[in-house]
């Protein structure tokens, strides 16, 4: 009973990582509307660019931690 509700609990928390793959798609899509429309701040928006991918992958990385904790530790 205990290992069914920790595998539903890890496979729970790795949505998680659906959710951090359409938020990286949305930085990136975000990044080339803005380039279009102004491309003399290209170097400017792809630092800004860079810093919410990295936020939205550390997400992502949350997720299996997250997944692990709750199937090794608990």
């Amino acid at each position: 009973m205990l290992e069914g509700a920790k595998s539903i609990g890890a496979g729970a928390a790795t949505i998680a990582s659906a959710g951090a793959a359409i938020g990286i798609g949305n930085v990136f899509s975000s990044l080339i509307h803005s380039v279009a429309r102004n491309p003399s701040l290209a170097k400017q928006s792809f630092g800004y660019a860079i810093l919410g991918f990295a936020l939205t992958e550390a997400i992502a990385l949350f997720a299996p931690m997250m997944a692990f904790l709750i199937l090794f530790v608990f």
